[in-house]
């Protein structure tokens, strides 16, 4: 006989914490959050590499409810966020309602019985009232399909999946991709390698990050009157909150954002040949903008080279470009990114009437407020389609987010509801008018991003204010449902 819950929560990161203690707080016992690795803390236990930070300051990238005074920095290391969850896990009482090493294989909505049927490991089964997924848009790596990969004897992996033993020094490093990640390792990469070859499809955009320790003074300040952390976490979100105009409406403000990225590739890299292999040749904000200060200086290290021809194939000795030319490497490094228009997979999610979530989302994945779903009744979704910001904080997203299923669970309660299920008309409105919105944005200005599928439809941003979303999350519409 499967074990039942009210509700099921899959994943231990900052979405399924948040929601799990919001729960936690509303009375709810019946509570299980199924976390497939071996801790908490979701992308920010895996991304383990050197120089791993986050690019939005840790007051605002932190739970509203769980303010921390002791961030070390303006802009929290990896290590600190992931202690951070854990201390939420355990001030919450959390680690009783967890269990680990449970990766989900499939759920399946009975529609007899109005509840979620969960596979686990080999063939385990739960049932839940209530399914809710936290399982992020970045917690998947993608490693492209390059011909001979198989051939090379020496480590290659992805920066999400870093060696705790790994020797860089005196090593020839390659490393693939420039994204998030790859700004942040390779600085670091290249103090340690006696080469450094850094694969570039594409050029990013990076700017200053007005990154900073916080004194021995203002971390006793922080600590004696939290009213001040709350002031600061608003000036943030405030200043952040007008930034997405430059993706939508105010498109000619990213003048000034172009103007430092300018300056700062100038300042740090000398050579004509190489700023011009690291200026961009589409608009700045249509992929992510990033924050590094190191980044270019590390590039215009001696030991360092930029290589912008395609690569062709991987042999034992290193990588060979499209040129013909072989760039010897003892280790591969993919900074290659996420699948993060994968949404939810490789769980098998099949709601009413045996309709699989990939077949309904097999134009691009679509949710209305990007939480509910036409044809998956109490399924809620956190961080789910076109909820990703290029502007602020994810965290501000989620707890709009985790309101909203609150609500929608209190709603159910109050009028005895088995099922809530989001109408078709309702979905399909909502995602029309979002998708016009987008339309209008930078990130429809040409580039690919991993913002897109491979239609080209976006599925992951959201093209407006956080306070827009904010309101839209507030209550629930009964009139939405069915």
């Amino acid at each position: 006989m499967s074990q039942h819950f009210n509700t099921l929560i899959i994943g231990a990161g900052f979405g399924g914490l948040g929601m799990a203690i919001r729960l936690r707080q509303k009375g709810e016992t019946s509570l299980l959050v199924l976390e497939k690795s071996h801790a908490v803390g979701g992308c920010w236990r895996d991304n383990r590499y050197p120089g791993a930070a986050c690019d939005v300051p840790s007051h605002l990238y932190s739970f509203s409810f769980e303010p921390n005074p002791d961030w070390s920095r303006r802009f929290a290391p990896q290590p600190e966020i992931e202690a951070y969850l854990r201390h939420c896990a355990e001030k919450y009482d959390l680690m009783r309602h967890i269990r680990f090493h449970c990766e989900v294989r499939s759920a399946r909505f009975d529609e007899e019985k109005s509840l979620w049927e969960i596979t686990i490991g080999e063939n385990e089964q739960l049932t839940a009232n209530i399914l809710i997924t936290a399982t992020g848009q970045l917690n998947r790596p993608m490693i492209p399909a390059i011909k001979g990969v198989e051939s090379f004897p020496g480590p290659a992996f992805h920066s999400a999946e870093w060696p705790d033993d790994l020797e860089l020094k005196g090593k020839r490093v390659a490393v693939i991709g420039t994204g998030a990640s790859a700004i942040q390792f390779v600085p670091e990469v290249a103090k340690q390698a006696a080469q450094l070859t850094l694969f570039q499809r594409s050029a990013a955009y990076v700017i200053p990050k007005a990154d900073k320790a916080y004194s021995r003074l203002t971390l006793a300040l922080l600590r004696r009157f939290p009213i001040l952390q709350k002031l600061d976490r608003g000036r943030i979100w405030t200043t952040y909150e007008t930034r997405v105009l430059g993706f939508t409406s105010l498109q000619w403000a990213m003048h000034f954002y172009h103007f430092l990225f300018r300056h700062h590739l100038n300042r740090a890299v000398k050579d004509a040949d190489l700023r011009r292999k690291l200026t961009p040749d589409y608009p700045l904000g249509c992929k992510r903008i990033l924050l590094s200060n190191d980044y270019f200086p590390a590039l215009a290290q001696s030991n360092v080279t930029v290589e912008c021809d395609g690569i062709d194939h991987i042999t034992a000795e290193g990588i060979v470009t499209r040129d013909g030319t072989l760039h010897p490497a003892d280790v591969i490094i993919y900074g290659t990114g996420f699948r993060a228009t994968e949404f939810l997979s490789p769980i098998e999610i099949t709601g009413r009437n045996g309709l699989s979530l990939n077949q309904a989302w097999k134009e691009g994945a679509e949710a209305y407020l990007g939480i509910t779903v036409h044809g998956f009744p109490n399924l809620f979704m956190l961080y789910g389609p076109n909820t990703n910001l290029g502007h602020s904080s994810i965290i501000y997203m989620l707890e709009s987010q985790i309101h909203y299923v609150l609500e929608c669970l209190r709603t159910m309660q109050e009028k005895s509801l088995r099922s809530l299920e989001v109408r078709a008309d309702i979905q399909a409105s909502f995602n029309a008018s979002l998708q016009t919105q987008i339309r209008n944005t930078v990130w429809e200005k040409g580039c690919t991003s991993w913002y897109k599928t491979e239609s080209g439809k976006n599925t992951n941003n959201w093209p407006g204010f956080t306070f827009r979303y904010r309101a839209n999350t507030r209550e629930v519409n009964l009139n939405d449902y069915q």
